[in-house]
């Protein structure tokens, strides 16, 4: 347990072990304020970090989830939302343009998962786990709207900060449009909306061209 919950904490609830582990559980994912993207904020004052990302998704998520090309389970699409960077905890964030950090991510992330899902009790344990594979399969409609909205956030923030991230050295829009692929398979709307955007970025020269 975090040392938060100290024996002097712990005297008052020896009988509810449940209670204990989910907040045993909700004290260490707190530590998700702390892990730094690298998506700035839309003033440009400073980089968002992970527990500000999955608030943006969740809301957008709420939003947004009528542009779903398959109808979804909204609940379910929000719970995966709030889950889905937890393991970003031990993984820290993965650059999205960086393949050499990409190589060891699924290994670090699955790693982290089998540490901070089991926090829970048991039947929270094996759902919030169920849940975070299935975001990271994209096997359901909720699994690819959840993506969507985790491959929109940034791209929305990136234009709108005259490149953003795209200005790290390489990232051209062939790179772009790849990543956000899965904004298309959620949903039409929105991947004819990324992809003139990622035009319009190309036009502007905030995002430099490529041969796709």
């Amino acid at each position: 347990m975090p040392e938060k919950i100290t024996a002097e904490f712990l005297e008052g609830f020896l009988g509810n072990r449940r209670l204990m582990d989910q907040l045993a559980f909700i004290l260490e994912v707190e530590k998700l304020k702390t892990i730094l993207r690298r998506t700035l904020l839309l003033d440009r004052s400073r980089v968002e970090n992970d527990a500000e990302h999955t608030w943006q998704l969740a809301l957008m998520a709420a939003v947004l989830c009528e542009h779903s090309r398959e109808p979804v389970d909204t609940l379910r699409v929000l719970k995966m939302l709030l889950i889905h960077d937890i393991v970003e905890i031990d993984a820290g964030d993965t650059f999205a343009y960086d393949p050499i950090a990409a190589s060891s991510q699924a290994e670090r992330e699955l790693k982290a998962a089998d540490r901070i899902f089991t926090l829970l009790p048991n039947d929270q344990a094996e759902e919030f786990r169920a849940l975070w594979d299935e975001f990271e399969s994209k096997t359901s409609a909720e699994s690819r709207f959840a993506n969507a909205m985790d491959r929109l956030q940034p791209l929305l923030h990136n234009f709108f900060t005259d490149g953003g991230t795209w200005q790290t050295a390489g990232v051209t829009s062939p790179d772009v449009n790849r990543r956000m692929a899965p904004i298309g398979a959620a949903s039409d709307t929105l991947g004819d909306l990324s992809t003139r955007l990622i035009a319009l970025a190309v036009e502007k020269g905030i995002l430099a061209p490529g041969v796709e």
